[in-house]
């Protein structure tokens, strides 16, 4: 199921525009919905929020399409925010239920600890950086939440972050995303921003193992 929907996901530089000229403006509202379950609903982290908005930013610069790129901005950085207050208020609320060994189908313990060791790391200032690293990026307001961290401290980062991720990732496909080369290959393209967007929690995973096999020899 997860892989039928990815591969559809990868495939939506050809849904896309098919879905704008068959429902116009009723598209926002789709990828409102998309942005929103991925940032608000930890049992979603595998959405590619990222190829999504960058798509989205691409076609709105084509004269053709009806979507606007300010329009997109506006409303997906709502989606974003609205998605991580969700979020965080699960893991303040529900957060010791969700984490229990009945929901690991679904709220995968990896992700979790890995989450909970970035906002170790990097404190409040998780909440913003982690809107740049899929995965991380759903986890990390459950894991806020979780901590009991100020409301009024999360809700800076929610809003600095949502704007900036939703506004880079558009902007950057308004201006790059029709370039002859880039739409000849946009399918590898959107594989590559996940994949890069991918790069720092790996970078992150091989420093605890490395760390966890250095603790293991010294013993």
């Amino acid at each position: 199921m997860i892989t039928t929907l990815l591969t559809g996901l990868l495939n939506m530089n050809h849904l896309l525009p098919h879905l704008i000229a068959q429902y116009g403006s009723l598209v926002y509202v789709g990828l409102f919905a998309l942005i929103f379950i991925e940032t608000g609903l930890v049992i979603f982290p595998f959405l590619p929020g990222d190829s999504i908005l960058f798509l989205s930013g691409s076609i709105a610069a084509m004269s053709t399409h009806s979507l606007n790129y300010i329009t997109l901005i506006v409303l997906l950085s709502i989606a974003a925010i609205a998605g991580d207050s969700l979020n965080f208020e699960l893991g303040h609320h529900f957060g010791g239920h969700l984490s229990s060994p009945k929901w690991q189908r679904w709220i995968k313990p990896k992700y979790l600890a890995e989450a909970e060791l970035f906002f170790k790391k990097y404190g409040n200032w998780a909440i913003f950086l982690g809107r740049f690293i899929p995965i991380i990026r759903t986890f990390v307001p459950f894991t806020a939440g979780i901590s009991k961290m100020h409301y009024r401290q999360f809700i800076l980062y929610n809003v600095i972050g949502g704007i900036t991720w939703v506004s880079i990732a558009v902007l950057s496909g308004y201006f790059f995303g029709n370039i002859p080369i880039i739409k000849a290959h946009f399918e590898l393209i959107m594989l590559a921003i996940v994949l890069i967007s991918l790069i720092p929690m790996m970078v992150m995973l091989l420093k605890r193992t490395r760390k966890g096999s250095d603790s293991n020899a010294e013993e």
